[in-house]
């Protein structure tokens, strides 16, 4: 079970994470996007990890077997919780007018970004 201190850092670690690769891959509003995965990026993380924390729900912290890619449900989630979140700020944020499909990629990278540190970083 995660503590409120493991929960904050694996958070702020996606943001940051998460803020990096938009601005780099962004061509223009880079610092507006950057900010949007930034926000995604923290509050999805902190949202689903604090559901797990409420619930008490152990099972979810089990990681798969294979030492390369020691992923669980737990990692997982944040990554979902973090595309999700950033989908709704990309799409009603500053990407409302642009093709969908741009402001899926730009949650997508937000989503892994959480993913991934989620499953190497905490």
């Amino acid at each position: 079970m995660l503590d409120w201190t493991d929960i904050l850092y694996g958070a702020a670690l996606s943001a940051a994470l998460a803020a990096i690769v938009t601005a780099v891959v962004a061509n223009e509003r880079r610092g507006l996007l950057a900010l949007m995965a930034a926000i995604g990026a923290l509050v999805g993380p902190f949202l689903w990890n604090s559901i797990l924390r409420g619930t008490h729900a152990n099972e979810f912290f089990t990681d798969a077997p294979w030492k390369a890619f020691p992923v669980s449900w737990q990692d997982t989630g944040s990554g979902v919780f973090a595309l999700a979140l950033a989908a709704l700020l990309f799409g009603f944020g500053p990407l409302a007018f642009d093709p969908a499909r741009r402001a899926l990629a730009f949650a997508v990278v937000t989503g892994l970004a959480a993913f991934v540190v989620d499953v190497y970083l905490y």
